[in-house]
């Protein structure tokens, strides 16, 4: 095991290069708020749903591993819990879009509603009080969550007792059911309610596949990051690197499978209202983005991930990484985007303002989280076994 010691080491880099990128971010996108507030809501919402998915990831990873037990990722435990814990502060980013309920979601207009029959039959639904609450509440089911698994998480670095694994079960299992519901029902509300005639109800588990592939792409490239700095070299080892890739691939293969059944049930089906969710996104250039994600978020990362070596050779995973984060962006960009542009794809620079501005806080306040702790579980009892882990 590395000296004790490189597992309360600080370093202000990361922190600090976050709120710089931040800042310029922020500054830039309230610019872009003042030229085009309707296009800053669209990017602004597809940047927030994008690193709140790699949030909601973490968190459920960090249950996943208590509930089943696992050995192997207990060196990335810390980790996962830096990034979960990010919950309160992108429960305050969503305020701009509370603003931009207006220009994002057709069904918030009153006028709409009452020359609309379906908006009528989904205004119990459908309406800014509920939405509000209904977005408290999964904020409220996050955070708690994520805030005892954390706090048992601290206490155990101080003292381990095994009744610390019992209590990390019990708050996983049934968090499990209500991170189900919650991230459904947020994927209902803040994206596909933004076409209010369209449904799915494969659309939350297709979010969630996202979600969590996404957040595990992220776990690569950060601790990548941290081993160059110097922290956890011989702690988090290709084999770690090699069971990510594992997860990779299986995810990969899994948000291929949910939107090839959701597209194809709808195919079959081929009534008008779910038709047209799909056609919208065949119009004009949109059909190049639907193709760059049939190549791009399922053909190359399921081909590249596909054999031992690709999970084992670091630089190209990190690659891989790299590439299935900026294609789960524009996953969220193309189920958000046509909304506004119709017929074209248009990429704004309040998009790239949005998505610097939203991910620069996101990364300052998780490696604040980070930093200044035990970078792993020191007192796990299954720590010096994940370490020695061998595929």
């Amino acid at each position: 095991m590395e000296d004790i010691k490189s597992y309360y080491s600080e370093t202000p880099h990361f922190r600090k290069t976050s709120f710089i990128v931040a800042v310029i971010g922020v500054v830039f996108s309230v610019l872009g708020f003042f030229v085009d507030s309707a296009a800053f809501f669209y990017s602004y919402l597809t940047a927030f749903v994008f690193w709140t998915s790699i949030t909601l990831g973490g968190l459920f990873f960090t249950m996943l591993h208590h509930i089943t037990g696992a050995v192997w990722s207990t060196v990335l435990r810390r980790l996962m819990e830096s990034i979960m814990q990010t919950i309160p502060l992108l429960a305050l980013l969503f305020i701009p879009i509370i603003f931009g309920i207006a220009d994002l979601y057709h069904w918030s207009h009153s006028d709409a509603v009452l020359s609309d029959s379906l908006l009528q039959k989904k205004a119990p639904y459908l309406n800014i009080p509920f939405f509000l609450i209904r977005t408290l509440i999964y904020f409220a089911v996050w955070f708690l969550l994520a805030h005892f698994l954390y706090k048992i998480s601290l206490q155990q670095d101080k003292e381990f007792n095994p009744i610390q694994i019992t209590k990390f079960r019990k708050i996983s299992a049934p968090g499990i059911i209500l991170f189900a519901l919650t991230i459904t029902f947020a994927a209902f509300d803040w994206l596909m309610s933004l076409d209010p005639h369209w449904y799915s109800t494969i659309f939350g588990v297709y979010i969630f596949a996202g979600s969590f592939l996404s957040t595990t792409a992220f776990l690569v490239v950060i601790t990548q990051a941290i081993r160059k700095r110097g922290f956890l070299q011989r702690t988090i080892t290709t084999e770690h690197f090699h069971d990510l890739g594992k997860f990779m691939f299986a995810f990969t293969i899994f948000w291929g499978y949910m939107a090839f059944s959701q597209y194809f049930l709808i195919w079959y089906a081929n009534i008008p209202e779910e038709t047209i969710w799909y056609l919208h996104r065949w119009e004009g250039s949109w059909k190049y983005i639907t193709m760059v994600l049939v190549f791009g978020h399922f053909v190359i990362p399921f081909l590249g991930l596909m054999t031992r070596a690709s999970k084992r050779n670091l630089t190209y995973l990190k690659v891989m990484s790299l590439w299935i984060l900026l294609m789960h962006y524009f996953d969220i960009y193309w189920i958000v985007m046509p909304v506004r542009y119709a017929h074209h794809f248009h990429f704004s620079w309040i998009d790239l303002t949005t998505f610097v501005g939203v991910g620069g806080i996101f990364l300052w306040f998780m490696w604040s989280k980070f930093w200044g702790r035990a970078l792993v579980p020191v007192k796990d009892p299954h720590l010096e076994e994940s370490i020695r882990l061998v595929n």
